[in-house]
């Protein structure tokens, strides 16, 4: 036994109780644990996701990773069968308000890749050493190997859902060599690019797109658990602002378009309404209500990028829209056990608390509304280069805002969304930024806490006047959610 096996053994012992839990959700090949933890498995070499179909591997040969990256960090490749990267998040990192959760939410918007790990410190408040150490202690990996890993996924995306040539699809996965991009995806894949490619299916959903980026890059954007689509895409189709969102279709096939402002460029998404059935299931794996909505699946989307090394960045803000990284089994489980909620959880098992594609938009929306936001669009947003349809412009940036009406609390909150007083980025301190929003004049305590809420992504947020007890915590948000939509709030 080697130096590795001798320290996964010990920490093994220590949380066996844990671990067979564990191993039980995978013994039952459970979806509702995709995301949340990864197997490996010491006979193979592989690495999985719980609910993977190949054979139950023996207890002692399997080891358990909280991320894919410690997995492979551990020396571990992907399985090719259930492609273990392309599950849900893991909702803790959306929960978590200390240093870690911020820290995966940052890497998870690309940040290491555009200002590496000291950009990542930095946003922070920490020293490099104090979050390589924190992130090790608590997910098995580092910033750099956690990057890569992400950078593995945005590869192997293009690589079976494009024509592009190898050489621009590993630029832009953020790779910084070609010949990087080929050693990582052979260590993460045990396959060549080339290999990947010709993996990927031909018909469907996955097929590949034209030779070229404007055909858009197709994506599955999944999801664990129920999934009310149609509250979802209801409250999206009443707050669209006309030239940057759209909502197209009947209810229950509707599609939701709108443009993105990225880090090195624009881009126009657009995602589909996804209806069926299915029953939920309790975490505990006993039958819950039938909901219009699927028991674990995916959103189909299409981003058309004018560059392509936005893409997970474009990706990972979708997922905050949609609040795709939830955990909707124990956020049922909680809200579902309270007198007043059990039966609005019954009726719509599932229902998210969405966020927002563009915080600091966002949080100008709460403030002036949607007609007022209409008209800053039109005045000064910036114009598409290539519109597509009745998309046009892109929300205007808050430091032009601030710049073109300085008075009032516009302009006080532009100008401190533009100079970082307020911070509303993915690693943002939610303390501080409610602070910092009060602070400023014309916020009252309800807008600051529809900014928490949605441009945050605060799960836990009561405003005033939705009398939440504490025994909602925490989870409130979705509370909220469940008494809006059902019209008692």
């Amino acid at each position: 036994m080697n130096d590795e096996d001798t320290r996964y053994e010990d920490t093994r012992h220590e949380n066996a109780g844990f671990e067979d839990t564990r191993y039980e959700a995978v013994r039952s090949r459970d979806a509702r644990f995709d995301g949340e933890f990864f197997f490996a498995v010491r006979t193979t070499g592989i690495y999985c996701r719980p609910s993977c179909p190949a054979v139950t591997p023996k207890r002692r040969n399997v080891r358990f990773y909280a991320t894919a990256a410690a997995a492979q960090g551990s020396g571990f490749r992907a399985c090719r069968r259930c492609r273990p990267d392309a599950v849900p998040g893991s909702a803790a990192w959306n929960v978590r308000a200390d240093v870690v959760g911020r820290a995966m939410r940052l890497i998870g918007d690309g940040v290491v890749d555009r200002e590496g790990v000291g950009g990542l410190a930095t946003r922070l408040g920490y020293s490099a050493r104090q979050v390589q150490r924190q992130l090790t202690a608590e997910v098995g990996a580092g910033p750099v190997a956690l990057a890569r890993a992400q950078r593995a996924h945005t590869a192997r995306i293009l690589l079976q859902t494009t024509e592009l040539p190898v050489t621009q699809i590993a630029f832009a996965a953020g790779f910084s060599s070609v010949r990087q991009f080929n050693d990582t995806i052979r260590t993460v894949y045990a396959s060549t690019p080339s290999e990947l490619r010709a993996a990927a299916p031909r018909t469907g959903p996955a097929a590949r797109s034209a030779t070229t980026p404007t055909a858009g890059v197709p994506l599955r954007l999944a999801y664990r658990g129920p999934y009310q689509s149609a509250a979802v895409f209801d409250l999206l189709a009443a707050e669209a602002v006309p030239g940057i969102e759209a909502v197209d279709g009947n209810r229950g096939r509707r599609t939701y378009r709108r443009t993105l402002r990225l880090p090195y460029g624009t881009g126009i998404v657009a995602v589909e309404e996804r209806p069926g059935t299915g029953a939920g299931r309790t975490r505990a794996g006993t039958p819950g209500p039938t909901d219009a909505a699927h028991p674990g699946g995916w959103l189909d989307a299409r981003l058309h990028l004018t560059d392509l090394r936005d893409l997970t960045t474009a990706v990972q803000r979708l997922r905050r829209l949609f609040d795709l990284d939830a955990d909707p089994y124990a956020v049922d489980a909680r809200l579902g056990a309270d007198a007043r909620l059990g039966p609005l959880v019954a009726e719509r098992p599932g229902l998210r608390s969405p966020g927002a594609a563009d915080p600091d938009e966002l949080a100008v929306r709460a403030l002036v509304g949607e007609a007022e936001a209409g008209r800053l669009v039109q005045r000064y947003g910036k114009a598409l280069d290539a519109p597509c349809d009745t998309l046009t412009h892109l929300f205007p940036e808050a430091a032009v805002l601030a710049e073109a009406e300085p008075g009032g609390p516009l302009g006080a909150l532009t100008a401190a969304l533009a100079d970082g007083t307020v911070r509303l980025d993915p690693g943002a301190d939610r303390d501080e930024a409610w602070a910092a929003l009060l602070a400023l004049p014309g916020i009252d305590e309800g807008t600051a806490a529809a900014i928490r809420t949605r441009a945050l992504g605060d799960p836990d947020v009561s405003p005033p006047g939705a009398n939440a007890p504490d025994t909602w915590r925490p989870w409130r948000s979705y509370a909220v959610q469940h008494l809006r939509v059902a019209g008692e709030l």
